[in-house]
């Protein structure tokens, strides 16, 4: 179940009790507003004022009431929302310390992830910026200022730099975005005015000190979460392009939501987030009962949701404004930071950032608290924020949980009386900081010496944060080019021009206009274009897979290898609509492999060509794996298959060499010597590794008719590092059920 949403019911004895469920548990010095009291004064607001009604002239109805002035939509308050405890706590210590690393929440559909990234945009304070920055630049830091602001800044009667209060801000990524228009790129209208390169700011600019909003980050191009981390990680945005050399703050709070049953988040990314958290956490029955209710009530009537916790809102505020002033003041000992590394190790998490964004978390609840002093709860929801979600946990916790601790240290000499009088002096003085310290110190390790967890629910909370996790590495599901796809940034075009870029070409051209319009006599064109103004388009499109079916069709049950080779390929097209995968398959028999039906997405296609089914003869294999590569090499130079998976239904015997299959008349003069059964397979291993070698994956099907197989198709597809199964009387259904697992296995990897 995911969270729920804070209820008003029609009765006060139904409903729960606001500070049990609110987002500002943590701020214990300000008393909570109690829902009980706010519903009865809801209730009474609720009751309409009488409306004055008149007709006028010409027969239509005037009213005194005034019309509501709140237009656009409205988003839920963040103070409403019942659990999700360490979701909201991890949100305000956000809004306290915006340089904390950033926020990722994970959850199914429909549970309000988006409700919760932007509710905080409430409790927000607003901030001064300078007036005439792009990038919302700080006051109290100019050596943090945007290139070229100091010439444009204005001044007061008294001398003071200008400045304004504005509301914090608050940008959403979209998934579309180009690279032009996070970053920046050319303002092309005051371009052409001015006759210079100016500078238009990107999303990035309009972010700083505010939140950066990513909904579906696991959707997001590549290319553009690698970009948005790097600038985010340096806190400053560079552009250097089409001219352009500029340099702007950017240290906004970064939150990102996405559904992991759409696609996974690559693991490199979620290290470089802070806090990793799931929404997909169980919740009672009368919570949900609460969702349902406060959900209805903001439909119908949000301003009574807004006024029951406009008081708690206002108190959230003013204590995040105070957290931000003891923030600076907090204080972590290397006792406690000791504390964190080890819970770290033995959690197996891996770097040092999980320590590093533990010990940020830590101060921030402390400064919570309006403490200058990390105590032992804020380490050990330190721990349950940052280094919980990463860990590497056992399931099954070892017997022997609490090791005996090391012995002390045997005592050193001592050379002189007088040294060792000052060191007993020191030592008495580290007692006493010890003893001080030991308060501030969790008595027991979360995770034990072995990696394990003994808390169930600390032990549930890890596993959904496991089970939300991504894959590693690069996939090979989009392709690159010049003519199709999605348009995803300019470039310098290498030859001709295939898709102009109209608006890259634009801004490069707009800083000369002034001069080429001055060159230009006739004043003919309005517009002034260069070839070395050309950019072209960068496209992406989606990238099916091909999956070629290499049947051995020789032998008495080529029939139903043939068969089930079929079943599989078209079950296999009946759901590749929407992946875009193609099938081919190529039965070897006789003295060669044919490709009996070419790569395709048709499934008309391949009835057609399959209605006739090959059988009997020889079993040339390597000649079927060979010409299994040489279609799959085709297939990615056409631009349309990211990636290639042969799967091999076999049993692994062959009796024909590839010269045969290649050189039938050099293979059948008298004086050629008949290869021998090893040759045969040194031959096919040699063509399993070349399968390796071009960046294709192989399924291995092993169909031998014995209780125990030879183990030669096992050993092709351990050449070819590929899977293997033995199914020696597979039906189609299990074929497409294994095609399809080990294809998803590819996808992701």
């Amino acid at each position: 179940m995911g969270f729920a949403l804070a209820y008003t019911a029609s009765t006060c004895s139904n409903l729960p009790n606001l500070q049990s469920h609110s987002l500002f548990s943590a701020l214990r010095s300000k008393p909570c507003l109690s829902l009980c009291n706010t519903y009865n004064r809801t209730k009474r607001i609720r009751k309409r004022s009488p409306i004055i009604r008149a007709q006028s002239e010409n027969g239509v109805l005037l009213t005194s009431e005034k019309p509501d002035t709140n237009y656009g939509r409205q988003y839920f308050p963040l103070a409403a929302v019942v659990g999700q405890d360490s979701i909201k706590t991890a949100l305000l210590l956000g809004a306290i310390d915006p340089g904390i690393g950033g926020i990722a929440i994970s959850g199914k559909r429909g549970t309000a992830k988006t409700v919760m990234a932007r509710g905080l945009h409430a409790i927000l304070p607003p901030i001064e910026v300078v007036v005439g920055s792009i990038a919302n630049a700080d006051l109290s830091c100019p050596e943090e200022w945007e290139d070229g602001l100091t010439e444009r800044l204005e001044y007061d009667s008294a001398g003071n730099i200008k400045t304004r209060i504005i509301k914090s801000p608050f940008v959403q990524i979209p998934l579309g975005v180009t690279e032009d228009r996070l970053i920046g790129s050319v303002d092309v209208e005051e371009s052409v005015k001015t006759g210079t390169t100016v500078f238009q700011p990107g999303l990035l600019a309009e972010a700083h000190r505010g939140v950066l909003y990513v909904d579906e980050i696991n959707l997001l191009d590549e290319g553009i979460s690698n970009l948005l981390l790097n600038v985010l990680t340096e806190g400053v945005n560079t552009v250097e392009r089409e001219g352009i050399s500029f340099r702007h703050p950017c240290r906004p709070l970064l939150i990102a939501t996405y559904n992991p049953d759409e696609g996974a988040v690559r693991e490199h990314l979620l290290d470089r987030i802070a806090i990793n958290l799931s929404a997909d956490l169980p919740m009672s029955f009368e919570n949900r009962v609460a969702a349902v209710g406060v959900a209805t009530e903001f439909q119908e009537n949000s301003s009574q949701v807004f006024e029951m916790v406009e008081e708690e809102t206002d108190n959230a505020k003013t204590q995040t404004i105070l957290a931000r002033e003891y923030l600076k003041d907090v204080t972590i000992s290397r006792e406690q930071l000791k504390y964190l590394v080890i819970e770290a190790l033995r959690g197996g998490c891996q770097g040092h950032r999980a320590e590093l964004f533990a010990a940020r978390v830590a101060k921030c609840l402390a400064a919570l608290e309006g403490r200058e002093k990390v105590y032992v709860d804020d380490l050990k929801k330190a721990v349950e924020l940052v280094i919980l979600p990463r860990s590497i946990i056992t399931e099954s916790p070892p017997e022997q949980q609490n090791q005996p601790p090391p012995p002390p240290p045997p005592p050193q000499n001592q050379e002189s009386s007088e040294e060792q009088n000052e060191e007993e002096e020191q030592e008495d003085d580290k007692d006493e900081e010890n003893e001080q310290q030991q308060e501030q110190l969790p008595e027991e390790f979360i995770f034990d010496a072995e990696g394990g967890l003994v808390d169930e629910k600390l032990l549930f909370f890890a596993q959904q944060a496991q089970r939300r996790r991504g894959r590693a590495g690069r996939a090979k599901n989009v392709i690159f080019s010049e003519d199709r796809g999605r348009y995803i940034k300019p470039m310098i075009p290498k030859g001709p021009v295939k898709r102009l870029a109209v608006d890259a070409t634009l801004r490069a051209a707009a800083p000369y206009q002034k001069l080429r319009r001055a060159k230009d006599s006739g004043n003919s064109r309005k517009v002034f274009v260069e070839k070395t103004d050309m950019r072209a388009k960068r496209m992406a499109r989606k990238a099916g897979a091909l999956v070629i079916f290499v049947v051995d069709a020789s032998g008495s049950m080529a029939l139903n290898r043939m068969q089930n080779a079929k079943g599989a390929a078209l079950k296999l097209l009946a759901e590749s609509y929407t992946s875009r995968d193609q099938v081919s398959i190529i039965p070897f028999r006789g003295d060669a492999a044919e490709v009996l039906l070419p790569p395709s997405r048709s499934i008309a296609m391949a009835r057609k060509r399959l209605e006739r089914l090959p059988c009997g003869g020889g079993s040339p294999l390597a000649h079927g794996l060979t010409t299994a590569v040489r279609v799959g090499l085709n297939a990615e130079k056409s631009g349309d298959v990211g990636r290639v998976m042969i799967v091999a239904i076999t049993d692994g015997r062959a009796n024909i060499s590839l010269k045969r299959s290649t050189d039938p008349e050099a293979a059948a003069t008298t004086d050629a010597p008949k290869p021998s059964a090893q040759e045969l397979k040194n031959e096919i291993l040699e063509v399993a590794g070349k399968i390796y070698k071009a960046g294709m994956s192989l399924l291995v099907i092993d169909t031998e008719n014995k209780f125990v197989s030879t183990g030669f198709a096992k050993e092709i597809a351990r050449v070819a590092q590929g899977k293997y199964y033995y199914l020696p009387n597979a039906s189609d259904a299990v074929i497409s059920l294994a095609t399809k697992e080990a294809l998803s296995a590819l996808k992701s990897s």
